[in-house]
């Protein structure tokens, strides 16, 4: 009965998908008036020192209606930003590690409902946290093991860094496959699919399972079978001095006043060993836009088919049902993406079925199917009190939609 349901959920999603897809091939129009206002309003927050400066976007199933960088890269060298600037795109990086695994699902080589154990032995035997007592832990036999599908929704109950690893990510002194073999036996918090709760590990082992099941390193899947096809050239884990020269530096704010910062949370990419599979992406909004227009047209670019209507239908739907989840009112999650339940606060302008994800220091994409719209804001900030409720997010997508005609 749940291979029936679950097969009739996906038909389901299809027919979505296809209908979304076939309502916006229809011309969008905006009013390219209010469209400036974005540049006028962003550059607001530069003078108020929220933000060194800012790359926003927004497009169609096909085109690029709105494409502006305002302020500075680099405050301190007084290098503008630029329309082509490199950003650290942080946790936005997560869809398109689910995308990573989905592309296998598409090839018969994984299967989300599979165990993780099956692809990934280090994982047998993983136990539940029962309770504490005192100092003591007491460990139990989960009900079942974790799955693919609790890792691409974050309901899998996976605990953060075990000690010795706290600094992984600042550090990236150990290989992918390192750093989820010692996390592998943390006792996961709660029985898997009960709950959610974001987590970065889980993503991290998808990024393994892609590199042991497709016998190619992470990173140059991601390349290979995404990027390339795609044409999303100014896109990588490890990228070289090029783009490096053309990356925003990250800011804090502190009395008022922006303070760079060198690489927070994430280390420096030049030499690491880890790629950070949960938000190790650097890359440009021109960039993304290919990715989510793909999202767009059904998992397909042109004649070039990088994920099945199937595939990205489970990706960008509901999965987590009524599960309390996400940083804001309203959300829920698909595989890798955010998903807009109920539009409120600062995605009250979307529309229901919306779906995206934000990174770190402030950067955000939403992808708006019934409007066939999406819209990319990059910027490098971080110590915002909720970043993925952030006033430049809000915003930047009110002025966005009220450009819609």
């Amino acid at each position: 009965m749940k291979c029936l349901a679950d097969s009739i959920r996906m038909m389901l999603a299809i027919v979505f998908l296809t209908t979304v897809a076939t309502q916006t091939v229809q011309a969008i129009e905006f009013d390219h008036a209010k469209l400036e206002q974005i540049g006028a309003r962003m550059a607001q927050f530069v003078e108020e020192q929220q933000i060194a400066g800012a790359v926003t976007l927004v497009g169609t199933r096909d085109n690029v209606v709105h494409h502006a960088a305002i302020g500075y890269a680099n405050n301190e060298l007084r290098r503008e930003m630029r329309p082509d600037t490199v950003f650290r795109i942080a946790s936005m990086t997560k869809p398109i590690t689910a995308a990573a695994v989905m592309i296998l699902v598409d090839e018969g080589k994984v299967a989300v409902e599979d165990p993780v154990e099956k692809y990934l032995p280090e994982f047998q035997g993983q136990m539940l946290l029962d309770r504490r007592e005192g100092d003591r832990v007491v460990l139990k036999k989960p009900h079942r093991p974790i799955t693919v599908r609790d890792l691409l929704t974050h309901t899998a109950g996976v605990a953060g860094f075990p000690p010795g690893m706290r600094d992984l990510y600042s550090r990236r002194d150990r290989t992918l496959g390192e750093a989820v073999a010692m996390s592998s036996q943390q006792p996961l918090q709660f029985e898997p699919g009960s709950r959610w709760s974001y987590c970065n590990q889980g993503i991290d082992t998808l990024g393994h399972l892609v590199e042991l099941v497709s016998g190619e390193p992470y990173a140059e899947f991601l390349a290979a079978h995404i990027f390339e096809p795609l044409g999303m050239r100014e896109t990588a884990i490890f990228p070289g001095k090029e783009l490096l020269a053309r990356n925003a530096s990250i800011y804090d704010r502190k009395e008022g006043r922006l303070v760079a910062v060198e690489y927070p949370l994430i280390g420096d990419p030049r030499g690491a060993k880890h790629p950070i599979p949960a938000g190790g992406l650097f890359s440009t909004a021109a960039d993304l836009a290919k990715f989510y227009q793909m999202t767009l047209n059904g998992g397909s670019a042109g004649d070039k088919r990088i994920l099945s209507q199937a595939s990205l239908a489970e990706m960008t739907r509901l999965q987590t049902g009524d599960l309390p989840c996400g940083f804001t009112p309203g959300m829920g999650f698909g595989f890798g993406f955010a998903h807009v339940k109920e539009p409120l606060g600062v995605t009250a302008m979307l529309s229901p079925g919306t779906y995206g994800h934000g990174g770190a220091f402030g950067t955000q994409g939403w992808i708006d199917p019934q409007r066939g719209v999406f819209f990319v804001l990059l910027i490098q900030r971080v110590s915002l009190a909720n970043g993925d409720a952030s006033e430049m997010r809000h915003e930047f997508q009110r002025l966005a939609v009220e450009a819609i005609r």
